[in-house]
């Protein structure tokens, strides 16, 4: 039985009591009676606004996740190397992926300054052994 089935029970009751509602007793169970149906109301329209907000969060959730994939693509794209460098005419931080690197080249989506780089060989560790 539902809150509101609940509250009405009870104001049937109420009625086949035959309280007088000019007497303080009948008075008091009245407002009370009243007051519980406003919260059995209220109750059910909270319910009703979280299905709703429930619905509304999958949806986006759903969304988030498309584009996710899309941003980010399959796990196997994972291992991708990412660079990042600054622009030293704007100071905006350029980030982009192997291919570039070896395009050589890349514009400042911020300001379209072309970016160059130069592909070097790691430094040698003079503490590593020789193989």
């Amino acid at each position: 039985m539902s809150i509101g089935e609940q509250v009405a029970y009870l104001k049937g009751l109420a009625e086949g009591m035959e309280l007088e509602r000019d007497k303080k007793e009948g008075k008091l169970l009245s407002e009370i009676i009243d007051i519980l149906g406003g919260v059995a109301d209220e109750l059910e329209a909270l319910r009703d606004e979280q299905g709703t907000l429930s619905e509304t969060l999958d949806a986006v959730s759903g969304d988030l996740e498309d584009v996710e994939e899309a941003l980010f693509g399959d796990e196997e794209d994972e291992g991708e190397a990412c660079y990042a460098a600054t622009c030293p005419a704007c100071q905006e931080t350029v980030y982009f992926d192997e291919g570039v690197l070896e395009d050589g080249e890349i514009l400042c989506p911020n300001c379209g300054r072309k970016l160059e780089f130069e592909i070097e060989p790691p430094p040698e560790d003079e503490d590593a052994p020789e193989a």
